[in-house]
């Protein structure tokens, strides 16, 4: 693969993760994106002791957990040919400071069974962010110490970022915000 800059932007960085050799590490395949940051894609059932791995090298900051809901996207989304798509991924952003790099987790979904282990036992600042992944698509994390809504008010039905959730019929009262006059 050439190093060289292509033209064909963000849909030849899809199709070079598909090209590239699979690797493990830690038992996850291990993959670039197109600026050359490290990916890994690992399943619910092993995220823990892979992040706890990582942890170990050095990747001892979890800096963001984000939720995406690829219901209405039919592309490849970058991921690698031995990684199955789900309507749901959870995406880990960890950060060493020792060898001034970041690094992403990817972690398929799926609609029938939406649950990923918690991490905040091992990084206690994942805590808010799983409860918003949570609270606006409806995926739980198990051993969570409080998996109650963030965002919406807690008699809310649905996940408002979830891609099928009815949009602009009622206008969003976040909770603790004050009543629209």
């Amino acid at each position: 693969m050439s190093s060289e800059p292509t033209e064909g932007g963000a849909e030849d960085a899809r199709e070079e993760i598909h090209e590239q050799p699979q690797v493990l590490r830690h038992g996850a395949i291990q993959s670039f994106d197109a600026s050359g940051n490290e990916v890994l894609f690992t399943d619910a059932a092993s995220l823990t002791k892979l992040v706890q791995a990582l942890a170990d090298e050095g990747f001892g900051m979890l800096l963001d957990v984000c939720g995406v809901d690829y219901l209405t996207y039919p592309g490849s989304r970058g991921l690698p040919a031995d990684v199955e798509a789900e309507r749901f991924e959870v995406t880990y952003l960890l950060i060493s400071h020792v060898e001034r790099r970041r690094l992403r987790v990817r972690v398929q979904v799926p609609e029938s069974a939406a649950v990923v282990p918690s991490l905040v036992s091992l990084h206690p600042g994942a805590e808010n962010p799983e409860r918003e992944v949570f609270d606006l698509f409806g995926i739980d994390f198990t051993d969570h110490p409080d998996m109650t809504r963030i965002l919406m008010p807690d008699d809310w039905s649905g996940h408002p970022l979830r891609k099928d959730f009815a949009v602009g019929r009622i206008p969003v009262q976040f909770k603790g915000a004050p009543a629209p006059r």
